[in-house]
């Protein structure tokens, strides 16, 4: 019996129009967490909420037709295949199903005959999830138009047999919950309540309230009474969506009041753990970045949530969710680039490649991204006028730019989301939208994105705020590395099923592009489940003007005694990469990945150092001592300012999905690599690294660069107490400082981040930044004339200027590692 995806594996039915908001006359209600609202029409007696037959009739139709689509053509591709292959699938479903005690499908067994061993109790729970959703999805093959069994009479009530089975077999009140909470009170139920609403007219009432009986019992009011445990974030959306709908099934306004109210505390913005922060970090499980995957499902969930509620008693007015409205340019667009969404703010989804029956591809980047952008589209509808304009053309030019994988036919996607996708790519009044030209840091989850001509890059690392990598319920079981440093990128018109396809199932988990690491052996899952292990490190972060940046890390390995001091400068044509106080005492070999390009096909892509062009194929390692620069071609070059010594390395690697994650497809998936790495050798001291990174630049432009043409950069300084650069062409300095000290002409009393860049006119700017979130004073010089300030932030106390610019710091402790920007007049 094959095990099966667990909690949000498979694409889950969220997303749909979504409609204005209000909440007019409704009243306060305190709750554990702070002041939610909920409608004010209540019976006189009972003081609980009232409704009329009608209008649950109505929220019921409004959310068939949230969950099943509208306004798309049942006889257009992609539509005609996706509906005729969902009939295939639920026919034989339908011929295959045999209820017996403890199952519905012979594959599907859900008794727990081991209730004491985790494992078990999970693949057991997990199946209960299963058979439910695909019982939705049965249910959505009656209701669908192109089907073969659109409206059948007679396969409706098999369906609701089925159901039946279900809810008096395992899931009814009285049952104790086994295995993963998540499939009993989220997945499972909510799979339930879809095919119950969608099949209304052919439920009896006996089952309806058997329904809502085993769903109150698992999920009850006291399940949001509390803002804490697992009633957070995405898991609090999804569930008051499960309380909202059992509310639909058994037209029970108190439901739905209770689902309105528990929403609010989503919205506010936080300063630790769970949810959204002001400077656009998303986080699940206290400790992983999420926006792409926990993150998606709960846009996803407020948008259909908006869109049900609305108009009705319990419509949603808290002014705080406009704070959602905000982040879909502040925290979900950055990670989007080319309709895919970037794996480092993915979590263990990472690892959610082929599940054993499905294809290839089935859940990766460019899935999630296609998901977020229709839960985009769908959020607009509630928006304002102006924000849906915008979104919908940020949404038409990912669309367009999407060459690798079209989100408006992904086959992986449910009918509701590409009739989203489809009807704003056949908007001929939506202009789309380029991609922006900035840089974005997330001081609050230790990532950063930077965008410029022709390419993005998005940064990933670990803190005492944010764990190494997460796994759990045996997914990313080797995502052991994520946090050290490494550094993705993607071209905008090459390089974006780069982290695709079997990417995760044949990489090497200890060469990820950009990161310094231990070759010691990990375990499987080493370090903890769900982000428990975090390093001992305070100084992660950086500055940005928010067109080019410093960002730093001091790493500390996973289960290890290798420390660094790794820095990123963020410039136009690529990202300076400097390490130093490299050193560890493991008694194994350390290395600095330069980069690891997937290079699919036939692995032809030629490599070239210092005009040397070296034997394609796979199989072979070379090493070469003080290169001046490599290219890779079809994917962009390489510049080695300090020399050194470099590998490459040509490899086939052979991989499945199920080593990363348990009970995924044991199909052993096979491609081609090219891997640069300095190797720092075993137990090293004081090592260091430098190298520029340039994508998509062509063998001539590298050279040029290596040559040092047109000023690129000189590098400054690399040690272990500061690291930074000095770019004549752009008038950027930038020196990340472990320690107090000087170096490029800045000054400084503690250990910080700093930027100064020349603009026009006779201005200059000065980002500071305290990535340690301890200093209570700071002050930092910088050795130039300047005459005038013209604008600073209220965290310096005063600023001197002539010869010097003077900058005193006040505590930058509640800044939260943000960026303090002073202006000023230069001589």
């Amino acid at each position: 019996m094959p095990t099966p995806w667990s909690r949000r594996g498979f694409v889950k039915a969220t997303g749909g129009a979504a409609a204005a908001l209000g909440l007019a006359g409704a009243i306060p209600v305190t709750t554990a967490s702070g002041t939610a609202y909920a409608a004010d029409a209540t019976d006189g007696e009972t003081g609980t909420a009232t409704a009329s037959a009608d209008e649950f009739d109505h929220l019921r139709s409004t959310w068939r037709g949230l969950i099943l689509g509208a306004g798309f053509s049942p006889t257009a591709e992609p539509f005609a295949s996706k509906l005729a292959q969902l009939g295939t699938s639920a026919a034989a479903w339908r011929t295959a199903m045999s209820p017996t005690a403890g199952s519905l499908w012979p594959q599907m067994v859900w008794l727990d005959p081991e209730p004491d061993t985790d494992t078990a109790s999970y693949t057991y729970s997990a199946q209960i999830q299963l058979t439910l959703q695909r019982l939705r999805s049965m249910a959505e093959a009656y209701a669908q138009p192109g089907t073969g069994l659109t409206g059948d009479t007679g396969y409706a009530r098999d369906v609701v047999a089925g159901l039946r089975h279900v809810v008096t077999d395992v899931y009814h009140a009285g049952q104790a919950p086994y295995g993963n909470w998540y499939n009993w009170q989220i997945g499972g139920p909510q799979a339930l309540l879809d095919a119950a609403i969608i099949l209304h007219d052919h439920v009896d009432d006996e089952l309806r309230a058997a329904i809502t009986a085993a769903v109150g019992a698992f999920v009850p009011d006291s399940a949001v009474a509390s803002y804490s445990g697992t009633s957070t974030g995405a898991n609090r959306v999804d569930l008051c969506r499960t309380i909202a709908l059992s509310g639909l099934v058994g037209a029970d306004a108190g439901r739905l009041s209770v689902a309105a109210a528990a929403l609010s505390p989503v919205f506010p913005y936080v300063t630790s753990g769970d949810g959204l922060y002001r400077d656009g970090s998303f986080v699940q499980h206290t400790w992983v970045p999420y926006a792409g995957s926990y993150g998606a499902d709960l846009f996803s969930g407020l948008s259909l949530l908006f869109a049900l509620l609305a108009g009705s008693r319990w419509e949603i007015t808290d002014p705080a969710r406009e704070n959602y409205f905000d982040a879909v340019e502040r925290a979900w667009a950055p990670f989007l680039f080319n309709g895919l969404c970037m794996d480092a703010v993915s979590g263990r989804a990472i690892s959610r490649g082929v599940p054993p029956g499905t294809s290839a591809g089935a859940n990766d980047d460019h899935l999630r991204g296609h998901a977020i952008i229709a839960s985009i589209v769908a959020l607009g509808r509630a928006a304002s006028a102006e924000q849906n304009a915008r979104w919908r053309a940020l949404a038409k030019g990912w669309v367009q730019r999407a060459y690798f994988s079209a989100p408006h036919t992904d086959p992986m996607l449910g009918v509701y989301k590409l009739a989203q996708l489809q009807e704003v790519a056949n908007d001929s009044t939506v202009k789309p939208l380029p991609e922006p030209l900035e840089h974005r840091l997330f001081p609050s989850q230790d990532r950063a994105v930077h965008r410029r001509t022709g390419w993005a890059a998005c940064l990933s690392m670990a803190s005492e705020r944010i764990a190494h990598y997460e796994w759990g319920n045996g997914e990313n079981l080797r995502g052991w590395h994520t946090g050290a440093g490494w550094l993705s990128w993607w071209g905008d018109d090459f390089g974006n099923e780069q982290y695709s396809q079997g990417f995760w199932a044949t990489v090497d988990p200890y060469r990820l592009p950009g990161t310094t690491v231990s070759r010691k052996r990990l375990a499987d899952g080493e370090g903890g489940q769900w982000g428990a292990e975090r390093p001992d490190a305070r100084w992660v972060g950086g500055t940005t003007d928010g067109t080019y940046a410093a960002v730093g890390q001091h790493l500390k390995g996973l289960s290890s005694t290798l420390e660094a001091r790794k820095s990123w400068f963020f410039l136009d044509e690529g990202i300076v990469c400097l390490g130093a106080g490299i050193t560890a005492a493991d008694g194994q070999a350390v290395d600095t990945v330069v980069d690891n390009r997937r290079l699919g096909g036939d692995g032809a892509a030629a490599l070239t150092v210092d005009g040397r062009r070296m034997p394609g194929g796979s199989g072979w390692t070379r090493t070469f001592t003080d290169p001046g620069w490599a290219h890779l071609a079809g994917h962009g070059g390489y510049v080695f300012p300090e020399g050194g010594r470099v590998t490459a390395l040509r490899e086939e690697r052979t991989g499945r999905w199920s080593d990363i994650r348990t009970g995924s497809s044991t199909e052993p998936v096979t491609d081609r690599y090219l891997t640069l790495y300095v190797d720092h050798g075993t137990d090293p001291v004081d090592a260091g690294y430098a190298y520029v990174l340039l994508p998509g630049a062509g063998a001539a432009r590298t050279a040029s660069r290596a040559a040092g043409a047109r000023g690129l950069l000189r590098t400054l300084v690399n040690t272990p107490e500061a690291q930074g650069v000095h770019v004549p062409s752009l008038g950027v300095t930038a020196v990340n400082f472990w320690a107090e000290g000087s170096a490029a002409g800045l000054t400084v009393s503690a250990p910080c981040s700093v930027l100064v860049r020349h603009g026009r006119g006779g201005t200059a700017t000065v980002c500071v930044a305290d990535p340690t979130r301890e200093l209570t004073a700071l002050t930092v010089t910088w050795d130039h004339r300047v005459t005038s300030v013209v604008s600073r932030p209220g965290t310096v106390r005063a600023a001197s200027t002539g010869r010097e610019l003077k900058l005193t710091f006040g505590s930058l402790t509640a800044e939260a590692g943000a960026t303090q920007k002073t202006t000023v007049r230069t001589a």
